[in-house]
């Protein structure tokens, strides 16, 4: 993907700083001059000819005839434009470097070496040239576009935002050349400049991403996944190309998971943000699965402490050690102690039609058996499936696959239970005999 700029005014602002833009367009000239006739015919015919390829055979018939041409530079910037015309960068990028060993601030070379240098294998001594190209274009702006220079034709505003496309491009290259070197925190600098000016350079977003998350800092994943997000939703001007933002999309989906756990709303959400903004607004956060985990359970301690503290005892159960758990810190002890709240579980079957030697209770969920009270004394009465009780009792067994804790309670701890109904009178009849 390129940035597109705005070729007229770049071409304006180029053409100022060389004196020479006049020249295509004047037969005459007291200097630099033509050296007859027919080089003049020969650059006309140039610059008339629309095939890049066809343009530089006359190009390269120019540099033939007139080798020692008082346009020698302005030859080399049109070699330089044509080869990029013709999608050949290699050869573009020789001219430019050409063009500065006779003119070293020569805005047309700068330009173009910024342009076509990203993208380029990464040798030394291509990172090298993008720096110092970069650093060039962004110390010649303002002589640049000094307001003088400006073309009477050319509106002030439009000159303005030609620097500014000039000066988004510098850090551009600078931000690509650091990333590239691992100088990551220097690359997010150059990259949030460029996107502070160009917020449309998905590309751009996408490296700032990368360059956040290299430097492994747990505090920054937030601002890393919001710029793949950016990547992978901007779909306007300047976006990254369908298959390649769908490469994104997939990235964002799996990384947002793996961080953050399974949510799909939250994701969809982060994505409609990013697709409208660069940049995060203040104190925007994705919590890590560790911290959604701990807020809810800091919510659920709010709400419901009981609740909350089966959550963690079930948690502590059901992990690696859950057996070592039991033993140690719940067999044979009162759960939960009698300074908190007791649990509360919905009946989801019993043993015993009149009364109740033990009950199958789900607290989690209603459906989901998770704990089994036996009572040495059966329990009078029957509860219906979905009766909600409260209990505590104390752990004596407990079964990981399939999950089930087994209490043994007493009715003085069961709070909720159904009372039986009173027993019936014998009849008169009945008692006589």
């Amino acid at each position: 993907m390129r940035i597109q700029f705005s070729r007229a005014i770049l071409a304006a602002a180029i053409s100022s700083t060389l004196g020479l833009g006049a020249a295509w367009g004047q037969a005459q000239q007291k200097q630099p001059n033509w050296k007859d006739r027919a080089e003049y015919d020969l650059v006309q015919a140039i610059e008339a000819e629309k095939d890049p390829n066809k343009k530089i055979e006359l190009l390269n018939q120019w540099k033939e005839k007139y080798p020692t041409s008082d346009f020698k530079i302005t030859r080399l910037e049109k070699f330089v434009t044509t080869y990029a015309a013709a999608a050949n960068r290699q050869k573009a990028l020789e001219t430019a470097q050409e063009i500065l060993t006779e003119d070293p601030k020569n805005t047309t070379a700068v330009y173009y070496i910024n342009l076509l240098i990203v993208g380029e294998q990464p040798t030394p001594a291509n990172l090298d040239l993008g720096e110092k190209a970069a650093k060039t274009l962004l110390g010649n702006l303002d002589e640049v576009f000094a307001l003088e220079k400006k073309p009477a034709s050319t509106p002030e505003s439009a000159w303005k935002q030609a620097r500014l496309d000039l000066e988004a491009l510098g850090h551009r290259t600078l931000g690509w050349v650091h990333m590239q070197r691992k100088n990551y925190e220097e690359a997010e600098k150059e990259l949030t400049q460029n996107l502070k000016i160009h917020p449309n350079d998905a590309e751009a977003s996408y490296w700032l991403g990368t360059v956040i998350l290299a430097q492994k800092k747990p505090e920054r994943q937030s601002d890393a996944l919001f710029q793949f997000a950016r990547a992978a939703a901007y779909d306007g001007p300047g976006a990254i190309e369908p298959k390649a933002r769908k490469q994104i999309q997939e990235y964002i989906t799996r990384n947002y998971t793996m961080y953050h756990g399974e949510d799909p709303e939250g994701l969809r959400n982060l994505l409609n943000l990013a697709k409208n903004n660069a940049f995060p607004p203040e104190g925007f956060v994705i919590l890590s699965e560790a911290e959604v985990i701990a807020q809810k359970e800091k919510e659920l301690e709010a709400s419901n402490p009981s609740l909350a503290l089966w959550v963690r005892l079930k948690s502590a159960l059901t992990g690696e050690d859950g057996a070592q758990y039991f033993e140690g810190s719940m067999k044979d002890a009162l759960v939960p102690p009698e300074d908190q709240p007791a649990f509360t579980g919905h009946v989801i079957s019993q043993d015993g039609t009149r009364a109740a030697r033990s009950v199958v209770l789900g607290i989690s969920d209603p459906n989901t058996p998770e704990v089994t009270l036996k009572f040495e004394t059966p329990l009078p009465g029957v509860a219906a499936p979905g009766t909600k009780i409260q209990f505590r009792g104390v752990a004596r067994e407990f079964t990981r696959e399939p999950f089930m804790v087994t209490f043994e309670a007493e009715k003085k701890d069961i709070i909720g239970w159904p009372e039986p109904p009173p027993a019936k009178k014998a009849s008169k009849k009945a008692a006589k005999k």
